[in-house]
């Protein structure tokens, strides 16, 4: 019985080690990951703020001409939701809390009489929404592990042609930003319509007043410049929902690799204890032995 317990341990303690230098190794490839999702943030920051520094000032310098991206039609339409996941799982609660997110807004909006359509980014997306048959408009895949503008163009470029229309009312974006490798804030960002009065907010930082001279014409510029901004946002978010995804894959797997060795460790301790047990068992065995052997010399003596 102790032997079969013995080989029964000893087979577990050989899984939880395999099982451990899977996780540690994911855990070192996920934080040189996180080093060239860094890298990829600090190389689009200075376009993006260059963009958000030109539209700040053009708002300072001059009233806007009406345009749909600060002057929305007001009328509740359609709501269009992007919702960041991963491609791939083993990142702790990354997807299932920006999940969680997506369907709290949506229900919001619902409540408020929009027509809520939803933009899934990432395998998890679409096999959740998939398994709850909850109807996805756009589904786009392989973009969280390195972001591209392209890709930005993609999911975003179809939504803003019918935004400008009118056909859409607002965006909102739920992801996970990036403020160092030990933080990670899920946050609900509306990208449409852009808020005029946190522009001028921001203007205000800068001093000094600007006199632009526009080409073709301020109403043919306004409408492009928000576009290649609201692109440029939206970038920036997907590329912090990158690193943020590392992050979270990162932790936890140094978590996982953590409880595989407090795992190994309980178990050794049972493959000891039952060790000692059987070598109790064979001592006693033994002892026992040798006592019947003595109490049987000593009655051939007598006889």
């Amino acid at each position: 019985m102790a032997g079969g317990q013995e080989r029964t341990l000893r087979r577990k303690i050989k899984s939880v080690q395999s099982t451990k230098k899977i996780t540690k190794a994911m855990e070192l490839i996920a934080a040189s990951r996180i080093q060239k999702a860094i890298s990829r943030m600090a190389n689009a920051r200075p376009y993006y703020r260059e963009i958000s520094e030109i539209v700040r000032d053009l708002v300072r310098a001059a009233s806007l001409p009406k345009n749909p991206y600060t002057e929305p039609s007001g009328s509740l339409g359609v709501s269009v939701v992007i919702s960041v996941t991963s491609d791939r799982g083993l990142c702790g609660i990354y997807n299932s809390s920006v999940l969680r997110a997506t369907e709290r807004l949506s229900e919001s909006l619902s409540a408020k009489g929009s027509k809520v359509e939803i933009v899934g980014v990432g395998k998890k997306a679409q096999n959740f929404f998939k398994f709850q048959e909850i109807k996805v408009a756009t589904q786009v895949n392989g973009v969280t592990e390195t972001p591209t503008y392209v890709q930005a163009m993609y999911i975003l470029g179809s939504v803003l042609d019918r935004y400008e229309r009118g056909e859409v009312s607002e965006v909102y974006i739920i992801s996970h930003r990036f403020v160092s490798i030990g933080v990670q804030n899920l946050e609900t960002t509306q990208l449409l319509p852009i808020s005029k009065e946190q522009l001028e907010a921001d203007a205000s930082k800068s001093s000094g007043s600007f006199d632009f001279e526009f080409e073709p014409s301020r109403e043919a510029i306004v409408v492009p410049l928000f576009r290649q901004f609201t692109l440029a946002r939206l970038f920036a978010l997907l590329l912090e929902a990158s690193a943020a995804e590392y992050a979270y894959r990162q932790r936890a797997m140094k978590s996982a690799s953590e409880n595989a060795e407090e795992l190994s460790r309980r178990y050794r301790r049972l493959l000891n204890r039952a060790r000692q047990d059987s070598i109790t068992t064979e001592i006693m065995e033994i002892v026992g032995g040798a006592e019947a052997l003595k109490g049987g010399e000593g009655l051939d003596d007598r006889d």
